[in-house]
């Protein structure tokens, strides 16, 4: 299964424990290392990547947004912050890919400027 693949095996058990109120070890049975790794990473982090989407989301308040797109933007952050070994690039290009394939038409716009944001001070922080 691909690394692509397992990504959005991630932001999906993320999302149904949001809506549905799952515990994360039902949603992850069977799951494969690398989607078990990111979604337990994002629950750990949780706290922290919401305070920095609601930061980067100048006028939306965290709950206007949808959930699938939080999840996505999730993902993504904790791979850029989180995961050196893969590229900041690849982690926004990855999460504005599934929301165009799973969200609305602004969704990826929406999505690609948090994450921008994101990289942006990600970048001046280790500068």
């Amino acid at each position: 299964m691909r690394r692509s693949d397992q990504r959005r095996d991630a932001v999906f058990a993320l999302y149904q424990r949001e809506v549905t109120g799952r515990p994360l070890a039902e949603l992850l049975t069977g799951a494969k290392p690398f989607t078990r790794e990111l979604t337990e990473g994002v629950d750990a982090r949780l706290a922290e990547l919401d305070q920095e989407i609601a930061r980067l989301a100048r006028g939306w308040e965290l709950d206007r947004i949808a959930p699938l797109e939080r999840c996505i933007m999730r993902v993504a952050l904790y791979e850029m912050r989180h995961r050196d070994e893969i590229p900041v690039e690849v982690a926004i290009d990855e999460a504005v890919n599934l929301s165009k394939e799973y969200c609305g038409a602004d969704a990826p716009g929406f999505v690609n400027g948090i994450l921008g944001s994101a990289a942006r001070a990600l970048e001046e922080a280790r500068s």
